[in-house]
């Protein structure tokens, strides 16, 4: 498409997909290391589970209530069990939780600044891409805070839910309200929050720091956010109908569970879980690189639609090209 000035009229979301499928290593890149921290995360987790269950003492009687089967006394030989070790685990739990997200910022910083790098250099051939690895280790260290404030969010929708109701005035269905309506806020402006901290990652470079990237990404919502909402629309739509996708096919291993044998059916379900998982990282890379699109391309030549400097006719006559106003594969949200 050509704009009056005659320079080609390209799409940021067009660009996205476009150096998604040229330069697959990229998102290969992406999975590696995003699947290799969470396999870590993941190892030691259950590495300290094993650790805290062998360290539990089980004693003749509470194996005898355990092997009786009646629910009854199996709950009362794990709380014999089980009895003076909550010290140990809230204590194990914060361990592992603060050094995971302390490994979490820094490797996503590394990672995040590889990639970043490709993506600059590939809309700037020949060009210069410094990205600030301290920048990228501040947003991803507000990341990690905003996920732990989250889950303290939760923690206060249990809170009201209770706050609401009482044993002399039982009111479930009050409690339940207050709960969805607490949770619904916390995850609405962690959400909101997050994906502006995910957008300030592209503006860590050209000497910016944290928090001169984030307002820089505030300054971009506003300054162009037609394109913006476009390259957010159509990717989200893309991963929408993935995760419609893989609910479907994932229905197939469950409908031969009465046949077949359950580790079958279970790694089918896994297989298909971590084939959507790998193209919902697959498809960032190209999320990120629609983004650094609408900052690399010059603003008169990204497809806006509606635009009236755009002519239908050039100064030959009229022109056989396809109407730069139609909003068909344009960059403006629906």
């Amino acid at each position: 498409m050509i704009y009056a000035g005659g320079m080609a009229r390209r799409s940021p979301t067009l660009e996205g997909f476009r150096l998604m499928w040229s330069s697959p290593s990229l998102g290969v890149a992406e999975i590696a290391w995003r699947w290799s921290f969470w396999a870590a995360a993941w190892f030691l987790v259950l590495f300290a589970a094993r650790e805290y269950f062998d360290s539990l003492t089980v004693g003749g009687g509470d194996m005898f209530l355990l092997r009786s089967r009646q629910p009854v006394l199996v709950s009362k030989a794990l709380s014999h069990i089980f009895r003076g070790t909550s010290m140990r685990v809230t204590v194990g739990a914060c361990v592992l939780l603060v050094t995971l997200s302390a490994a979490w910022v820094v490797v996503a910083a590394l990672g995040r600044a590889v990639s970043l790098r490709e993506i600059l250099l590939h809309f700037r051939p020949g060009g210069h891409a410094a990205v600030s690895l301290r920048a990228l280790l501040g947003i991803h260290f507000l990341r990690t805070a905003l996920i732990l404030t989250a889950l303290i969010g939760v923690v206060a929708a249990v809170l009201a839910a209770g706050a609401v109701t009482s044993p002399g005035d039982p009111s479930p269905g009050s409690a339940i309200i207050a709960f969805f309506a607490v949770l619904f806020v916390v995850v609405w402006i962690w959400s909101w929050l997050n994906w502006m901290l995910s957008l300030a990652t592209i503006f860590a470079a050209d000497g910016r720091d944290t928090f001169g990237a984030i307002g820089a990404a505030v300054h971009m919502c506003g300054t162009r956010s037609g394109p913006v909402a476009a390259v957010s629309t159509w990717f989200g739509l893309v991963h929408i109908v993935g995760w419609f996708a893989a609910t479907s096919v994932v229905a197939f291993p469950l409908g031969f569970a009465p046949v077949l044998p359950a580790g079958m059916v279970l790694g089918g379900v896994l297989f298909v879980t971590l084939l959507y998982f790998a193209v919902v990282d697959y498809l960032y890379i190209g999320r990120l690189a629609a983004y650094v699109a609408i900052l690399e391309l010059p603003e008169a030549a990204t497809v806006l639609g509606n635009d009236a400097a755009s002519p239908m006719f050039t100064p030959s006559g009229p022109s056989n090209r396809i109407d730069p106003d139609e909003l068909i594969l344009s960059d403006v949200p629906v």
